[in-house]
């Protein structure tokens, strides 16, 4: 009786695992498809089209909300101002929440807008509802575009190219009203650094580049992020909690509103570099999952009869286990079961060795190197303490878990 209740609980705990793993591994497979291409006389009269319908340059209102980034946010602004695009057609806004007088000093001889909110609870859906009331009370500078067309969000420490307004240009131009850009890492100090760079790359891989090439939306991650500005401003006031990318997905897909990737328009973030960081942000995520996830259980029905496939493909995105701790779950798991029964641990060495042929097709080809994957052994660690954060979810939290730069 024992042991056909241990047998149950192993089958039953697979079947979970399993769940999972097939759909990273699905969609690990889908980015092999080979893209279409576009014929050049396609390009052309598609061009021709776009440019006597729209018209050359959007304007843009582009978003810095900073929390206590005093050490990366000067440096950023001052990077972004250097756009090889019309001045007149972008403006920049930065919401300093709770940094020190003289970062503030620094932001104010240059040429954007400097916004100074004082909140009770601070949060990234504050600052950028604060932002959008006094764009449309017309209290940004006087030097700002008198409307905008787009709406682009950005963390304090994200770099990007002086050609990176020019490139969203142009997919705005082709009508899309929601785009992620393509986030990766700008450091690599450490081995935490570098695991969780090749993480970011393994995200855009299975839930942004698989997920268009099908046909499906693109996940948002929080920054390098563009949207509609009549879209947003309607709806950013309704974001409530700390993961205010995922409720913008969820947004966006109950609207039926397409999320597009763009792996060209690349936007640089600094990855954590110290256990303690990686744990609070790894919590933020954890908890802003499992808020998500409940969410958009209620709606459920709703898609299923109304075909929304999107809506539904990130309901599971959200029930999944982070895939970290899918390799040191099913790897140990194998050698327990091996050590038990080796009829029974045939099934999770092959689970194994599924989860992490999905993560070698998934992590791009110049990441794939000896230096990289001899990181690993740093994984158990940050897999234990994404253990102890399953102990400190509360889903009914909203409130904002700042993770700072170590340098």
């Amino acid at each position: 009786m024992l042991w056909h209740t241990i047998h149950v609980l192993d089958i039953l705990i697979w079947l979970v695992m399993a769940v999972s793993t097939g759909y990273i591994l699905f969609f690990a497979l889908v980015s092999l498809l080979w893209k279409k291409r576009v014929s050049r006389l396609t390009l052309y009269l598609t061009g021709k089209v776009l440019a006597m319908r729209q018209k050359e340059y959007f304007d843009y209102l582009v978003l810095y909300p900073a929390y206590n980034e005093d050490r990366v946010i000067v440096n950023s602004v001052h990077q972004f101002l250097g756009q090889y695009y019309p001045y007149q057609n972008f403006h920049v806004a930065v919401i300093s929440d709770h940094m020190q007088p003289e970062t503030n000093r620094q932001l104010s001889k240059l040429p954007i807008t400097l916004l100074q909110p004082v909140f009770e609870k601070s949060s990234k859906a504050k600052a950028l509802q604060y932002a959008i009331t006094k764009a449309e009370q017309g209290e940004l500078s006087t030097n700002a575009p008198a409307h905008y067309d787009y709406v682009i969000i950005l963390d304090a420490d994200n770099v990007v190219s002086p050609h990176f307004l020019e490139q969203l240009n142009e997919e705005c131009i082709k009508g899309y009203k929601a785009i992620q850009c393509h986030r990766c890492a700008k450091n690599n100090d450490n081995d935490i650094a570098v695991l969780d760079g090749v993480s970011e790359e393994i995200n855009n891989t299975i839930f942004r580049k698989a997920h268009n090439r099908i046909g499906l939306s693109s996940a948002l991650i929080g920054s390098g992020m563009c949207f509609d500005y009549q879209w947003f401003k309607e709806n950013v006031f309704r974001l409530s909690t700390a993961g205010e990318d995922r409720e913008l997905e969820a947004l966006l897909l109950k609207q039926k509103v397409y999320i597009h990737y763009e792996p060209d328009i690349h936007v640089f973030d600094e990855k954590v570099s110290s256990k303690d960081n990686f744990q609070k942000q790894r919590l933020r995520w954890m908890t802003a999952q499992i808020q998500s996830l409940f969410s958009l259980l209620p709606y459920i029905p709703k898609a299923l009869m109304t075909f929304n496939l999107d809506f539904i493909d990130k309901t599971i995105q959200q029930a999944l286990i982070p895939r970290s701790m899918l390799v040191v779950a099913t790897l140990a798991m194998a050698l327990l079961m091996t050590l038990v029964s080796r009829p029974w641990c045939i099934k999770w060495w092959a689970l194994f060795l599924a989860i992490c042929l999905a993560l070698y097709i998934a992590t791009p080809r110049q990441l794939r190197s000896h230096s990289v994957f001899g990181k690993i052994l740093s994984l158990p660690t940050l897999v234990w303490r994404m253990t102890l954060n399953l102990l400190k979810i509360d889903r009914k939290n909203t409130d904002f878990i700042h993770t700072t730069h170590e340098k």
